[in-house]
């Protein structure tokens, strides 16, 4: 039963991650679908959801699911405003100048936290701090909450995507912007959109996994390391790449942290990516958004 127990744990550490990552790394491939360009300030709105979900809870006491939408409505401003402010003036550059904005905006936003939140680490309460007992196994509701949430907004973006005539402006601009303008789709209006759902993104992801981890000023850094990997995994621009790839690294580091070393937590994602594009250059997927 032990050994049932652990195994069931790391079953769910791995569908908790794996939630968490995907989420993050939807919201990217989006953008990079649409703009063929890695947003390095994607960690650093992953990070300014989870400041201003603490901020909502400790400060004006709301609901947790208020403050979570609250917080993806902002952050969702945020990354429009981004992209009219900073994207936009650079979309006829090469790649790296955006990037490099990119990376400016990242790390703005990160003193700009630090200014109004301070450095130290911040934890954020959840009213779902119960544990679930079945048949002898047990599991935080926290954790079953992030899988279940997770799970939900990917079959939501999913049917977004190839159910409404708005998400099909979407795939029409990743797959051919030149097309798609021709046909009377606004290219400016599906940028906005998709930076928009990319910050919400982002934002509900942190909501959901600042509780059982800490709220602090470089929070997004790694997590947004590890979505690049995802995309790249999955296939740059890919949608089931980034869902599929995110559970991959998401079941490989709950894994291999338990049964390995917890030391090497962080370096097993990077290690799947040189083995599994060693066999598969192209990634997991080959097309994109769809």
């Amino acid at each position: 039963m032990d050994f049932l127990q652990q195994f069931f744990q790391q079953v769910l550490n791995g569908l908790t991650l794996g939630g968490i990552y995907s989420l993050v790394a939807l919201g990217l491939t989006l953008v990079y679908g649409i703009l063929h360009v890695p947003n390095f300030a994607h960690g650093a709105f992953y990070m300014a959801g989870a400041f201003f979900s603490f901020h909502l809870l400790t400060r004006y006491n709301v609901n947790y699911w208020v403050a979570m939408a609250g917080s993806a409505a902002l952050v969702a401003a945020m990354s429009t405003l981004a992209e009219r402010l900073v994207f936009h003036p650079l979309r006829h550059h090469t790649g790296l100048h955006p990037m490099i904005a990119a990376i400016g905006m990242m790390l703005f936003l990160e003193a700009t936290a630090q200014l109004i939140w301070g450095a130290d680490f911040q934890r954020m309460q959840s009213p779902y701090s119960g544990i679930i007992e079945v048949a002898g196994l047990t599991a935080p509701v926290q954790r079953l909450l992030i899988i279940a949430a997770a799970f939900v907004m990917m079959v939501i973006l999913h049917l977004f995507l190839k159910r409404t005539v708005t998400g099909s402006t979407i795939i029409a601009m990743a797959q051919n912007r030149d097309g798609a303008s021709l046909v009377g789709i606004d290219a400016n209006r599906v940028a906005m959109l998709t930076f928009a759902i990319s910050g919400a993104l982002a934002a509900i992801a942190a909501t959901l996994y600042a509780p059982i981890n800490l709220v602090y000023p470089a929070m997004g850094n790694l997590v947004i390391t590890k979505a690049f990997v995802i995309i790249i995994l999955g296939g740059m621009g890919s949608v089931p790449g980034a869902i599929v790839g995110g559970l991959i690294i998401g079941f490989a580091e709950s894994f291999g942290a338990f049964y390995i070393s917890s030391d090497y937590k962080d370096i097993i994602a990077f290690v799947l990516l040189v083995l599994i594009l060693s066999v598969r250059p192209q990634g997991l997927f080959t097309k994109g958004v769809r």
